[in-house]
């Protein structure tokens, strides 16, 4: 059983959760580190309403230029486990400076994993990858390494991905992969679709519909991820790709009507239809092998889970207004 376990990108919104996870259910330390100063607490569940543990142990490092002193901070920690959340994440604006995203996806990843890969300490390196690697492929049960991304983002996730490959068919290096369908629940950026809309909605903003809703999407409670990552951490075979998702689509249309039943307001007046993005693919249908192979389910039901994410943003209404609701680009 590991001791202790380093997670890059702890302050993403599945970062943070996975360190709650941790401090919540193990008595594991935790290394975390991020490029951005720790968030406020309204925005990382294992500081929200609590003490910090002295379990947890964060550092304020970027992938990207600071490379040397987390190989050095690692070197120190000898952490077993290295779980990767650290991305360009946003699929929209990855067409607006794409080496952006290859810097930070691709060849980020590459510089850290190659030096990582004769490491005595380390016994698993987890990727945090994407079903955006599938592209316009729709079910990924047949063959799990057939790409066919369609955005720049993808495009820098699968290179990463293809690179973390060749380390672990060269070097054995003990990579898994884990892609997971839409993450949600409270402490989310405020621009995803699921909290923007909650908010449009108590601001009286119209929603935007692209394409009238019409896309299918997945969404997995960011807890059940997180104990789905756990499982790939204690269960999981090197070199094979997890997929973790709820296994009900749903349109983005019934999704905004869903929550405007929860919250007493009328669908068709609290909505106006854009046009479609090019950018995004249609749905994502991935077969968990979690499920079989680890024993992993979901267990938050969607509805609960869009109560507990509305009642987060009822109870920390007045913070929330001070924070940008659009997506924020850091380089």
């Amino acid at each position: 059983m590991a001791r202790k376990i380093a997670i890059i990108g702890s302050n993403s919104f599945s970062g943070s959760h996975l360190v709650d996870f941790f401090l919540k259910n193990t008595d594991r330390e935790i290394i975390g580190i991020s490029r951005s100063p720790e968030y406020p607490s309204l925005f990382l569940p294992y500081l929200y309403k609590k003490k910090r543990s002295p379990r947890f142990r964060f550092s304020q490092l970027n992938i990207n230029t600071q490379l040397p002193e987390i190989i050095r901070l690692l070197d120190k920690e000898k952490p077993e486990i290295i779980v990767n959340f650290a991305a360009q994440g946003n699929v929209q604006y990855s067409w607006k400076n794409p080496t952006h995203w290859l810097m930070t996806n691709t060849v980020s990843i590459a510089n850290l994993t190659f030096e990582l890969k004769n490491k005595d300490y380390l016994k698993r390196y987890i990727q945090i990858s994407t079903p955006e690697v599938y592209g316009r492929c729709r079910n990924r049960k047949e063959n799990i390494r057939t790409y066919n991304p369609s955005t720049p983002y993808a495009v820098s996730k699968i290179a990463g991905d293809l690179f973390l490959i060749t380390l672990f068919n060269k070097f054995s290096f003990p990579v898994c992969f884990v892609r997971s369908t839409n993450f949600y629940g409270p402490h989310q950026q405020l621009y995803r679709i699921i909290p923007r809309t909650i908010i449009y909605l108590k601001l009286g903003k119209k929603i935007p519909l692209h394409g009238g809703g019409a896309v299918r999407r997945d969404f997995i409670n960011v807890s059940d991820a997180a104990r789905g990552i756990d499982k790939v951490i204690l269960k999981g075979e090197i070199g094979n790709v997890y997929h973790l998702s709820s296994g009900e689509l749903i349109r983005i249309k019934d999704l905004v009507k869903l929550i405007c039943r929860k919250m007493n307001f009328k669908f068709a007046a609290s909505v106006e239809i854009s046009n479609e993005r090019t950018e995004q693919d249609p749905e994502y249908s991935l077969v968990s092998e979690a499920r079989a192979e680890l024993g992993w389910e979901p267990k938050v039901e969607f509805s609960k889970g869009i109560d507990a994410t509305i009642e987060w943003i009822e109870d920390n209404w007045d913070e929330i207004l001070k924070y940008p609701l659009e997506y924020v680009h850091q380089e």
